[in-house]
């Protein structure tokens, strides 16, 4: 049981609690009183949270336009049926919120979602602390849960920085740079990375990057070499450390689909894969330290999310507040 179910547990209750406190009676303003309000605010944000460890975000917020609608259209009738006065306290304050959580689906689903970037595998370009927006119809407007093309808009490509639900655990999302889409064979080996047999072009960067990272027993200091790669036109730094095995064979899975398309160094010198059709291999920018494809297998376009195209929020960075992501 994790505390953020425990916390969310606590607040629906204390929100039970309030509400058999609370006057059920308006008051002479006409507006019912703040204590049942709150009551309903906090069972709500409880339910919430509740939901939200057992399913998507997105899945939470439909289940809460579903609900709120039917409120909302039972409040309308009950306007009519009373002289424009509905006297149940449930359906009166509640169907106040349909609205609301409607546009922040509508705007979630098919527009932009905020992202926080939790780790330092895509430094240099991104660190921790970055809240990000995702364009969601960069890649077609998608079928809200089911995540299937509804209207084609566009393509990922190799170069783009993805958000995505991760492989192993969908209620999770991922941020990485796709560096293969379906057909491509990717190898990388000795720490050089090509493409369908094309070595991607990268040039070092004579400064150093270093960087703190928190650990289970502190924070310590990283160091590592910057190179600047172009992939199909698109620039961006990656982070290289050099004594690291390109691909540490212990973390690599045995069992994820299509496992026998990619081939392993028992160095850990690299590996090649051949990436399915409707799927794409995922790498951090990061390379040393980042989990992805070449780890847990590929991802498919069911998965996908958004492009990440902008820094919005650092609190720890002001600076880097509308940083466009490369």
């Amino acid at each position: 049981m994790s505390a953020m179910f425990l916390i969310s547990l606590i607040i629906f209750v204390g929100g039970v609690v309030l509400f058999a406190v609370s006057s059920k009676q308006r008051e002479e303003s006409g507006e019912w009183g703040g204590g049942l309000q709150w009551a309903y605010l906090l069972m709500m944000v409880g339910i919430f949270g509740v939901l939200s460890q057992f399913m998507s975000f997105t899945a939470v917020l439909l289940i809460f336009v579903v609900v709120t609608g039917v409120i909302w259209l039972i409040h309308k009738i009950s306007l009519k049926k009373n002289n424009a006065q509905d006297n149940n306290h449930f359906t009166d304050y509640m169907s106040g919120f349909f609205p609301i959580i409607l546009v922040v689906f509508i705007l979630r689903s098919f527009i932009a979602e905020p992202f926080q970037i939790p780790s330092s595998s895509m430094r240099p370009g991104l660190v921790v602390g970055d809240f990000i927006l995702v364009n969601k119809f960069a890649y077609g407007i998608r079928l809200p849960i089911a995540n299937t093309v509804l209207i084609p808009v566009g393509h990922v490509e190799r170069g783009d920085v993805v958000v995505f639900n991760y492989p192993e655990k969908p209620a999770v999302n991922y941020i990485k740079r796709v560096i293969g889409v379906g057909g491509d064979v990717v190898e990388y080996k000795d720490k050089k990375l090509s493409i369908n047999g094309k070595a991607v072009n990268d040039k070092l960067i004579p400064e150093e990057y270093n960087y703190p990272e928190s650990t289970g027993v502190g924070e310590v200091n990283i160091s590592a070499e910057q190179y600047r790669e172009n992939l199909d036109g698109k620039m961006f730094s990656v982070l290289v450390m050099p004594h690291q095995p390109s691909v540490i064979a212990q973390g690599v899975r045995t069992n994820f689909p299509f496992r026998d398309q990619c081939q392993y160094a028992d160095s850990g010198s690299g590996f090649r894969c051949t990436v399915p059709e409707g799927h794409y291999f995922m790498m951090g920018d990061n390379r040393d330290n980042s989990e992805d494809s070449r780890y847990w297998g590929f991802v498919d376009d069911k998965l996908i999310v958004g492009k990440a195209f902008l820094v919005w929020l650092n609190p720890l960075e002001m600076s880097r507040i509308g940083t466009h992501i490369q």
